[in-house]
């Protein structure tokens, strides 16, 4: 049997779809941390897991980390059920970005980000569910998602 370097497909951003895929060696894939998961719907509390994952060298940045996502408030971005989110620790974002949030400290989610006069609105990229409307204390910006790794992708 021939020996095959096994690869990824990644996706470049500012083009066309079907120009858009590229694929990568997994010798160029680097170990981050996988710090636990994150709601994709309700918040959840927040909890540690232990582990790491390896991802292409390309979607690293400085602070990096992974998060498993539960839930399909997202599916409109295409980030489902159990895929892993590469997230750069930010405390900042910009209206319309994809944002894992702690709400009161104790709670983290996943929404699109956006502040509002009246204080900060955390909007699922689902049709079939609504807003969250908080003030603005009560939410705290903890990182922006970089890439999406396909929970089918880590099963190869």
């Amino acid at each position: 049997m021939p020996n095959v370097t096994p690869q990824y497909l990644q996706r470049r951003p500012n083009l066309p779809l079907a120009e858009a895929w590229e694929a990568i060696a997994a010798d160029t894939l680097t170990e981050i941390p996988m710090l636990g998961q994150v709601s994709a719907g309700m918040p959840i509390e927040a909890c540690p897991e232990a582990g790491s994952i390896r991802v292409p060298t390309t979607m690293v940045r400085r602070n990096t980390y992974a998060l498993r996502v539960r839930g399909d408030s997202m599916v409109d971005c295409n980030i489902f059920d159990g895929d892993v989110i590469i997230i750069e620790r930010r405390e900042s974002a910009e209206n319309g970005e994809t944002a894992v949030v702690m709400i009161n400290d104790q709670e983290v989610t996943l929404k699109k980000f956006y502040i509002e006069k009246s204080g900060v609105r955390l909007q699922p990229a689902n049709e079939r569910m609504a807003p969250i409307y908080l003030r603005n204390d009560d939410v705290q910006v903890i990182g922006l998602v970089m890439g999406v790794v396909r929970q089918t992708e880590l099963a190869a």
